[in-house]
């Protein structure tokens, strides 16, 4: 045997042995050798591939860290979203969440118990991996949950995360997704060091773990040493090793099978007194790393499936959180801000107080029924937490130790920037200046038109967009795009080239899409991802204005409430004069092919596809059914109204013949819409 072909037969055998020391350590928890053996045959390894450059593999256990820095990080889109949790903050809402749960699932309480999987929530950082014929290719941030920061090269440095998976015949596509995190120890240590050095400390763990993915030389990544459990694994459609998993149990242990770590205080629970059982036994206990809650999850995964998504949440999973931090603090004063909307919230200003992570000195008492409820008095001493552990809310007064001379404090009856008297509808908590003019409203309207998912005008910031309003009378987001660099050189801190640059980035933002200028336009109850649904289905202001609100409420994921706001702003004749004259400016920009209004003809109906379809991509066929008012989920049940089956179907065409779901062909499923005609983009013909 030659001195390479040696080489290679050992650092094969050095990294297969590495490699499940390392599942062995960060896994289970279970080392196999002293660490100073690791370290002798790592550094064998290395002195190997070093004198065998041709030797080294991408699933190496050298080369967890890259040599040189990244320059940026580039924008990816997710292969699968990554969807937040809604959470729970106490038993009361975790019930109140199972109760919309049984309906949308169409089960009644008598019809038993359902199993739930609790895991521990760890305040990290969340990532999604892809995995490649069993090699990692890809490690992102969550970003918006649509698309994140690639960023591989960091990902490799986290030991808990295998570079190769764990299995003989991995399948083709494995997408994971985890929970990046800092121990307790890691953390105190790192902001040892960085007092040390005279630079300001983290404030938290997940702040400092955020912070340290996003950092462009891995090095430094690997130096902080961070974990990772696992706790979603998205099984790939028709890979043939085993049965796919059943549960989000057996998920948890594919994922081990693989070669992840996950989090070992979790449990299937039956029914919400188990979770409750669970959440009370752990919500007390110190932990070596930061956790705020219980992840309470449907443990079947075709009742996942049956349950789906709202526009922001998984129906099936939920966060039920710890009580937030609270500490006391005395009230300095309170001031009644009004934002774009009209809305007038009264926040108390605060002695500067250290809470869960951040210095708070603002914060909101909501309404004049929550400033009753709680009688405040400025001078009282109040106690805070952060709402959703991100905006500090006051939540009650000590009035045993309120001041001779505190003074009891009511929502002003006119508006403290353009003095209108104040309304409140019967039925709603809020209060409102009801002066489409007011300046508040104005500035809120500006900073929102211009926000980065909005129409994204870099250099139009609150300050400046104050000064608009006040010196150049700004009345509309449309009076943007008169603004010359001459009116802007008038303003404070606006120079020549300043004025130009921003009069360029505010005519550059007409080329923004439809759905950006329907967020942009701040109708209530449409955000991001909901003026995305909303642009897919009307893809123009005009056939959005023409839409009822039921017609709008049928659409999957939106409902009632957002149905009629959206037919109401449309119908305020106000409205439709700025509509005009954003048009007239050409806003939105005229999309590169207008696609032509649909029947929604398949309102309601849930739809299964799979094989190869002769003509139609899966995208483009689940395109086409969604546009036309479908669901198309990825399991078949009993609620699936068609399976559609193209050439090498699998499993799912055998569970649909045991059900005695309908079987569609691609023509048969076309055939659906009558009124589609040959041409017509959503419905190509081969």
């Amino acid at each position: 045997m030659s001195g390479e072909q040696w080489a290679k037969q050992r650092v094969q055998e050095l990294q297969a042995l590495l490699q499940k020391a390392s599942i062995a350590y960060h896994v289970y928890d279970a080392p196999m050798m002293e660490d100073s053996v690791y370290d002798r045959l790592y550094r064998e390894l290395q002195e190997l591939e070093s004198a065998y450059p041709q030797l080294i593999t991408p699933d190496s256990p050298t080369q967890r860290v890259g040599e040189k820095p990244a320059t940026q990080f580039q924008t990816v889109p997710h292969r699968i979203p990554l969807y937040s949790l809604e959470n729970a903050f106490n038993l009361e809402e975790l019930r109140d969440w199972q109760e919309r749960l049984l309906r949308v699932l169409g089960r009644s309480p008598e019809q038993g118990e359902l199993d739930y999987v609790c895991e521990l929530k760890i305040d990290g950082s969340a990532l999604a991996l892809t995995y490649v014929n069993g090699l990692l290719e890809r490690g992102a941030t969550r970003g918006d949950g649509q698309a994140g920061e690639e960023i591989t090269q960091n990902v490799r440095t986290i030991r808990s995360i295998p570079l190769r998976l764990a299995v003989t015949d991995p399948p083709p596509v494995l997408e994971v997704r985890g929970e990046a995190y800092l121990s307790i120890a890691e953390f105190e240590r790192i902001n040892q060091e960085r007092r040390s050095a005279g630079d300001p400390p983290f404030a938290n763990p997940r702040n400092c773990a955020a912070g340290t993915l996003r950092q462009l030389d891995s090095r430094i990544v690997a130096a902080r040493k961070l974990s990772f459990f696992a706790y979603t694994l998205h099984w790939p459609e028709g890979w043939g090793a085993g049965d796919p998993p059943q549960t989000q149990w057996e998920c948890l242990q594919q994922l081990k099978i693989f070669g992840f770590s996950t989090n070992p205080l979790s449990q299937v629970c039956r029914g919400l007194g188990e979770v409750s059982q669970f959440y009370e036994q752990w919500r007390a206990a110190k932990f070596p790393y930061a956790s705020d809650g219980v992840v309470v999850k449907l443990n079947r995964l075709r009742l996942q499936e049956e349950a789906g998504f709202t526009q922001k949440f998984p129906r099936w999973a939920i966060a039920l959180k710890y009580p937030a931090e609270e500490v006391p603090t005395r009230i300095r004063a309170i001031l009644a801000s009004v934002g774009r909307t009209g809305a007038v919230t009264p926040v108390a200003e605060l002695d500067p107080v250290p809470l869960a992570g951040t210095t708070v000195s603002r914060a909101s008492l909501h309404n004049a029924d929550r400033l009753r409820e709680l009688d405040v008095h400025i001078g009282d001493t109040a106690i805070v937490r952060k709402a959703g552990e991100i905006i500090p809310e006051v939540v009650s007064i000590l009035k045993e130790l309120r001041p001779a001379d505190a003074v009891p404090y009511a929502l002003p009856r006119h508006c403290p920037e353009c003095s209108t008297p104040l309304t409140r509808l019967e039925g709603e908590a809020v209060t409102r200046c009801p002066n489409p003019q007011c300046p508040a409203k104005l500035r809120g309207q500006l900073q929102h038109w211009a926000s980065r998912d909005a129409l994204d005008i870099e250099g139009l910031g609150e300050k400046l967009v104050a000064q608009l309003v006040e010196k150049l009378r700004i009345h509309t987001v449309a009076d943007l795009y008169y603004l010359t660099p001459e009116q802007l050189q008038g303003l404070e801190r606006m120079g020549s080239r300043s004025s130009q640059k921003l009069v360029q980035a505010i005519q550059n933002s007409r080329q923004q899409p439809w759905e950006r200028v329907l967020y942009g336009l701040g109708i209530p109850h449409v955000g991001v991802v909901t003026a995305k649904t909303l642009a897919s289905h009307f893809p123009s202001p005009d056939r959005l204005a023409q839409a009822s609100s039921e017609e709008i409420a049928q659409i999957y994921g939106l409902g009632a409430e957002i149905g009629e706001a959206v037919a109401a702003w449309f119908a305020d004749a106000e409205h439709r004069q700025l509509l005009q004259a954003l048009q007239a400016l050409g806003i939105p920009a005229a999309p590169a092919q207008e696609v032509p209004a649909v029947a929604r003809v398949l309102a309601g109906q849930k739809f299964v596809i799979t094989g190869t379809l002769p003509t139609l991509s899966r995208a483009e066929a689940k395109t086409w059914i969604e546009s036309r008012g479908g669901k198309v989920t990825a399991s078949v049940s009993r609620q699936t109204d068609y399976v559609v089956v193209g050439a090498e179907a699998g499993s799912k065409l055998e569970q649909a013949q045991q059900l005695g779901i309908p079987l569609l062909t691609e023509a048969e499923l076309l055939a659906l819409d009558p009124t589609a005609e040959f041409g017509d983009p959503h419905h190509r013909q081969g």
